[in-house]
């Protein structure tokens, strides 16, 4: 996978938004842990397993929350990555997910 670069407008590698949370910025140390649980989510959206699913897109939220620093409510920055919501079905993330094996987080 590529790292999208840095960009030096704000220091940070990413600035993610997950549905209904907030926004929060991802750095290069975080990364290769978002990308883990964004793959897990995207095996189970190839292998159409809801549950597997559900359990992957809260543990790819858990994550960003976790390792990301929160964006604050009157900051105001373009996402780079729109993650859904935990109540999101397998069937609504078909329509965020494509087939170019990026996942929800692309990198």
């Amino acid at each position: 996978r590529r790292v999208a670069p840095r960009r030096p407008d704000r220091g940070w590698l990413v600035i993610v938004r997950i549905l209904g949370v907030g926004q929060y910025r991802l750095d290069d140390a975080d990364i290769t842990e978002v990308e883990k649980a964004d793959d897990e989510v995207e095996a189970a959206i190839a292998a159409k397993d809801g549950d597997a699913f559900t359990s992957a897109l809260n543990g790819l939220v858990d994550t960003i929350k976790k390792v990301g620093e929160p964006v604050a409510d009157d900051q105001f920055v373009p996402s780079d990555v729109i993650v859904p919501d935990r109540d999101t079905t397998l069937e609504d993330a078909a329509a965020y997910h494509d087939d170019d094996g990026e996942g929800l987080i692309p990198g």
